[in-house]
């Protein structure tokens, strides 16, 4: 494998997972952060012949339109200076071009994100 471009990928969806549990924290209380705290979460195994990392998070989670579009080249949603919309493409050629895995994503409105990095051992 190439382990600084799969570093790449990792970054990415760990800051993007930041991102998202920031925005999540907008209005909320420090009672409310505190009741339920924000978690990135990240597992690993070894199935079938896949190395298989999934990072998820208890953000805000996406809507079925954004879901459809956050691998698309120049797609983003942060705010201008912030995303420049390369990220999850670029992860996605990493992992899938270069590498012959697949990255995926499920996401569930007001309920988190989770990514999934499948590679072949």
């Amino acid at each position: 494998c190439f382990p600084g471009q799969l570093n790449q990928v990792f970054m990415n969806i760990l800051a993007n997972a930041i991102d998202a549990l920031d925005e999540s924290n907008q209005g909320r209380s420090f009672e409310q952060i505190k009741t339920n705290p924000n978690r990135i979460t990240i597992t690993t195994s070894v199935e079938n012949y896949l190395v298989k990392i999934t990072i998820t998070d208890n953000g805000k989670g996406m809507n079925e339109s954004v879901k459809q579009k956050i691998f698309d080249h120049l797609f983003t949603t942060k705010t201008v200076g912030k995303g420049t919309g390369l990220g999850l493409a670029i992860a996605r050629q990493i992992v899938e071009s270069t590498h012959g895995g697949k990255l995926s994503c499920n996401s569930v409105l007001g309920e988190g994100t989770e990514f999934m990095i499948e590679i072949p051992v």
